[in-house]
């Protein structure tokens, strides 16, 4: 599951456990909403919806992965707290994936991975056949571009990119624009076949949330 992005993401996937690397990954079912302000209303029925269409329950469930972000903190922590109650409740591992990653598995050239991080601003790395080049970051877009400038970037991708189009001096793809479910699980899937503990599901978030406490009242005179 993912929800870093405005879409809310859950999808059911089979893992061959001969294959190796990313491949073998199979996308059983899928369900994807995309409305940035109303992830905790979607997920739930999207992880219901698969699991009725593939004809499982959650005893069939041997792994959970879930989209670390960068993402903004209210919908980022509604997959993440979702995904973790659920390895709990079920017994079983849950893994996390950079979802930057997920998006950056779809390259071949030199590419800005974009989303939107609103206040004006995006995340974003760069990727090169599929591996990361840059640390996970958040800046204005105009700010991301100086920073890219004569680095040979040679496209971008992304809801972040495509909100941002005309900063860049390279073409925007239009796919992949949120992390897609089958990049998630093939980046965890050597870890799903080996077993291996499940790890703590650390949120990416990169700046503070949105939201602080109130500030004591000012002194009337």
């Amino acid at each position: 599951m993912d929800t870093s992005t405005p879409a809310v993401t859950a999808a059911m996937a089979l893992v061959d456990p001969n294959a190796t690397g990313g491949k073998g990954v199979e996308i059983l079912a899928e369900r994807r909403a995309v409305d940035a302000r109303a992830h905790g209303e979607l997920l739930a029925p999207a992880v219901s919806g698969v699991l009725t269409e593939t004809g499982t329950s959650g005893r069939d469930v041997a792994a959970i992965v879930a989209g670390l972000g960068p993402g903004p903190f209210t919908g980022l922590r509604v997959g993440l707290v979702t995904a973790a109650a659920m390895g709990q409740a079920l017994g079983v591992p849950t893994y996390g994936v950079c979802s930057l990653d997920a998006l950056g598995q779809y390259t071949t050239a030199t590419t800005l991975v974009a989303t939107d991080a609103r206040r004006k601003e995006v995340y974003w790395a760069v990727y090169r056949d599929g591996v990361r080049l840059t640390e996970p970051a958040v800046d204005r877009p105009d700010a991301v571009a100086g920073l890219l400038a004569g680095a040979g970037v040679e496209a971008a991708l992304g809801d972040g990119a495509q909100l941002y189009a005309t900063a860049w001096e390279v073409p925007v793809r239009d796919e992949p624009r949120y992390p897609p479910a089958a990049a998630l699980v093939a980046l965890a899937a050597d870890r799903i076949r080996a077993r291996a503990a499940g790890e703590a599901l650390t949120p990416l978030y990169l700046r503070r949330p949105d939201a602080a406490e109130p500030r004591p009242p000012k002194p009337v005179s």
